[in-house]
Order: structure tokens, then sequence, then C-alpha cells
């Protein structure tokens, strides 16, 4: 009898310890704790205390929903259990010192809204694996290292809002796929190496409101078909090696505040664009911005 009340004890205090959560979720944060120098952090776990109270880790109905170690110097690779917080929505890891990749176990993160990996060092590929987080509406990985070429899967995250990637070492075309992320609103790629024409089926994504496409290798006639995305406030396509002729249909973008198309090889009178753009703020055909600053007047949502 006595047994049989300790075992029941033991058990009792378990899920006191584990903040009641499920014994997997518990180890994929060890590993991450592990994985990331923990014992360094800014604030770290005590792992004496229920789950639910260590810092940045948000707990309801029993499941790890939230985590956000944003500045918190972590420090090391992502471990692969991290894929087996699988009722998680939010990950935010901004301003730390990650290194490595994306693990591929992420596509079980069927609930993800919001993964948030910038200003890291990150310096490996982006998975083919991202695109199975078909929750997904913010991915926010700029300021990293990161290499190679966006992944085709990325046109599969059909919820998507923000993709934002800039300043990075990202190379090749973007993929047609991105045509198919029809809720997208924010476009920001500047600052990698991307090279190739710009996909005629971007003006799908209809709701884009910014593309800023800075400091990269894109060559080729800007698409006539970006003309018809008519909530466009901000293009900024600076510094790569457009040509030819503006679309004859740019008067169409009456919403348009932001137009930077310098260091390019437009031709045309491209100084009327400015008379018949009536909510244009900031125009530029000839300056560049050296440093690579993304322009927005939008303030960003609240979802780091």
């Amino acid at each position: 009898m006595k047994t049989a009340k300790f075992t029941l004890l033991m058990c009792f205090v378990t899920l006191l310890s584990f903040g009641n959560i499920s014994t997997k979720e518990r180890a994929a944060l060890e590993a991450l704790y592990s994985a990331t120098k923990g014992d360094q952090w800014r604030t770290s776990w005590d792992m004496s205390l229920p789950v639910n109270q260590w810092y940045g880790v948000v707990v309801k109905d029993d499941k790890v929903i939230e985590l956000n170690l944003e500045f918190n110097n972590l420090r090391g690779e992502l471990p692969q259990e991290l894929g087996d917080l699988k009722h998680i929505k939010k990950i935010n890891f901004f301003r730390n010192e990650i290194t490595g990749s994306i693990p591929t176990t992420i596509s079980n993160l069927k609930s993800l809204e919001s993964l948030n990996v910038a200003f890291n060092r990150l310096d490996a590929p982006i998975p083919q694996e991202i695109g199975d987080l078909e929750s997904l509406r913010y991915l926010k990985l700029f300021m990293n290292r990161i290499s190679g070429e966006l992944p085709e899967s990325i046109g599969q995250l059909t919820s998507l809002r923000t993709l934002e990637l800039y300043n990075n070492q990202l190379t090749g075309e973007l993929p047609q796929s991105v045509g198919n992320l029809s809720k997208l609103k924010e476009l920001l790629l500047s600052s990698n190496q991307f090279s190739g024409k710009l996909p005629d089926n971007l003006a799908n994504a209809s709701d884009l409101k910014v593309i800023s496409l800075f400091d990269n290798s894109f060559f080729g006639t800007l698409p006539n078909s970006i003309c018809s995305l008519n909530k466009l406030e901000e293009l900024v396509i600076s510094n790569n090696a457009f040509y030819g002729n503006l679309p004859t249909d740019m008067a169409n973008l009456t919403n348009l505040k932001v137009l930077l198309i310098g260091n390019n090889d437009f031709q045309g009178e491209l100084v009327q664009l400015k008379t018949q753009l009536p909510s244009l703020q900031q125009f530029d055909i000839a300056e560049v911005n050296q440093e690579g600053v993304v322009v927005s007047l939008d303030e960003e949502e609240d979802d780091n």
C-alpha cells in the first residue's frame, strides 16, 4: 500500500514539474536548452519549476503554444527535437547567435503561424520542408547568412502574409510558386544574390503592399502584370539589372507611395511618373542608398 501511495505521489509531482505538458514536449524544450547553451542565456530556465514558469514558454491547455526567446543569447544549432512541439503557434528567436540551419523536422509544426529567427547566424539553405507549414502567416529570417536558393515549396505557404528574407546570401531565381501566395502583403528580399527575371505570376499575390528587391541581380524588363497590384504602396527595386521601358500601365498603381528604381537601365520618360502617381511620397530614379535599408511606411504588426 505504501509503495502504491508513493508511486501516485511521484506521478503527481512529475505532472507538476512538467507543467502538465507531454514528456515529448518537455524533452524538446530540454534539447533546445542543451543545444543553445541554456546555462549561458540571459534569462535561463529553472528546471525544477513547472514548464509554464520557464521564461518565454507559453502553455495553454497543457500544450506549448509559444516560445519567445528574443535577445536571450541562444548559441548553437536548433535541435531536430524542435519538431516535437507539434502544437506550437509562435516561435520567436529574434536577435540571438543561432547557427546552422532550420531543422527539417519543422515540417511537423502544422499549427505554426509565426516563425522569427531573424538577426542570427543561420548559414544553411532554407529546407524544402518549410512548405509543410500550412498555417504559417509570418516568416522572418532576415539578417542571417542563409545560402542556397529559395525552395519551390515556398509557394505552398498559402496563408503567408509576410516573407522577410532580406540581408542574406540567397541565390538563384525567384521561384514561380511565389505567385501562389495569394494572401501575401509584404515581400522583402533585398540585399541578397537573387538573379533572373521576375515571374509574371507575381501579380497573383494581389494583396501585396510592399515589394522590396533592392540590391540583387534581377534582370530583364519589369512585367506589366505587376501594374495590376492595385494595393501596392512600395516598390523598391533599385540596384539591380532591370532594363527597357517601364510597364505602360504603371499609372494604375494609384496607391503607390514609394517608388525606388535607381541604378538600373530603365529607358523612357521616367520623370513623368511622379506626376502620374498621385500618392507618391518618395521617388528615386538615380540615387541609390548603399546601406541596403529596407524602406517601409507601414508599422509592422506585433508578430515577432
